[in-house]
């Protein structure tokens, strides 16, 4: 099993958070959607796996190659 952190691209406003600890998720699933310059953009989940650590919660700011969460594949 792989550990896979799961990190931002962007700087951002923690708009809506959809998993939590412990969910399976499958690649290409919505974990986390930022919001910056009035624009939404989803954090994707890279491979299937379950959610072993959440870093962000709701209302939280964001910088570029910030670990949102921890996948492990």
């Amino acid at each position: 099993m792989a550990m896979i952190d799961v990190k931002t691209e962007i700087t951002g406003n923690v708009w809506k958070v959809e998993i939590n600890e412990g969910d399976t998720v499958t690649e290409g699933q919505v974990l986390v959607i930022l919001e910056s310059m009035k624009m939404e953009i989803p954090i994707l989940s890279p491979e299937d796996g379950v959610i072993k650590e959440l870093r962000v919660k709701e209302g939280d700011v964001t910088t570029e190659g910030d670990v949102v969460a921890i996948v492990e594949a």
